[in-house]
């Protein structure tokens, strides 16, 4: 989820914006920090691999109950392929996709529900942006749901609990996100499975949102959705956390979720435009998908990857779009 006052464009009227940063700017304290580097891209601007007819509403959730009230992080459930998400009321759901169906799992009130990942083992673990919590249900076993972070690690207090994502041996990296176009802040947190949650890397970060690690296990992608780039950093043999190497700008693209394809390529879907960007090797970005009016696309935020179909979560819709990928995947 990017902050409204961060994107100096137009989204719907729950989120008006003000204010435009330079894609590329940073602060004199980053640019002489000898932690970071930067390589300067632009964002092709082609025309869309996929014709705008490749993405369809799968699960409609405006008139079902529970209304499906603006999803924002998403993922399967590994044993039965159900779909789970959260809402803006703290809410974590279930959809039976070919069912059509959606049910209430948990509600944390006074929450708003952002990034959400299952593990190997159906443990799904999910943010709470506004009680600043990182949640834990494991799944099919009758226990409760259990609160992994609560408002800090250590002595380092959370922000906006974004984004996550899991290594197949259940290590979790956490973005806490700050930061506008110009100032830096926010860090990445890692929980392991046998040892207390830390801070991985203080950044700083312009607006930490999406993470996707690797499929080599040596990266985390990081996006900053208030400078319009994305970044990675090297994830060391001991586990810590190496340097942040800037990669990608996007120009007036803000890019919310990561996920890597099974081609092994990274893809970002970007609250603003309506669109899904190919991350290339060599520092280019393709233009995958575009919805021009923002409607079966709307605001989209995270993916998650079925064969080769994309699902999307929709923050500015109450649906999950699902877009054919075949022709682009690589």
């Amino acid at each position: 989820m990017v902050y409204k006052h961060l994107l100096g464009v137009a989204p719907p009227p729950t989120r008006p914006g003000s204010g435009v940063t330079p894609a590329n700017a940073l602060d004199d304290d980053q640019r002489r920090s000898r932690h970071l580097s930067t390589r300067k891209t632009a964002v092709e601007t082609s025309t869309p691999l996929l014709p705008v007819n490749s993405a369809r509403v799968i699960f409609d959730g405006f008139r079902t109950t529970p209304v499906l009230d603006h999803p924002e992080g998403l993922d399967l459930d590994p044993v039965d392929g159900s779909l789970w998400c959260g809402g803006e009321a703290g809410q974590l759901f279930r959809i039976d996709l070919a069912a059509k169906s959606i049910e209430l799992i948990d509600q944390n009130p006074g929450g708003f529900i952002l990034g959400l990942r299952f593990t190997a083992d159906r443990q799904v673990i999910w943010l709470d942006a506004v009680r600043r919590q990182v949640r834990r249900l494991a799944v099919g076993t009758g226990r409760p749901v259990e609160v992994l972070v609560d408002g800090a690690v250590g002595d380092h207090q959370l922000v906006y609990p974004n984004a996550l994502d899991i290594t197949d041996d259940g290590v979790i990296y956490v973005s806490d996100s700050e930061g506008d176009g110009q100032t830096g802040g926010g860090a990445i947190y890692r929980l392991t499975p046998d040892g207390p949650p830390e801070v991985w890397c203080p950044g700083p970060f312009h607006f930490a949102n999406g993470v996707a690690v690797s499929p080599d296990g040596n990266w985390l992608y990081v996006a900053e959705s208030a400078s319009r780039a994305v970044c990675r950093v090297a994830i060391l043999p001991d586990g810590s956390a190496g340097g942040i190497e800037r990669l990608w700008t996007l120009g007036y693209r803000v890019p919310d979720g990561l996920a890597f394809g099974p081609d092994g390529q990274l893809y970002t879907a970007c609250y603003y435009p309506s669109v899904i960007l190919r991350l290339e090797s060599d520092g280019g970005v393709t233009t995958v998908y575009e919805d021009p009016i923002g409607h079966t696309l709307s605001n989209p935020t995270n993916l998650v990857f079925v064969g080769t179909d994309a699902l999307v979560a929709n923050l500015g819709r109450w649906h999950i779009t699902s877009i054919d990928m075949r022709a682009a995947l690589s």
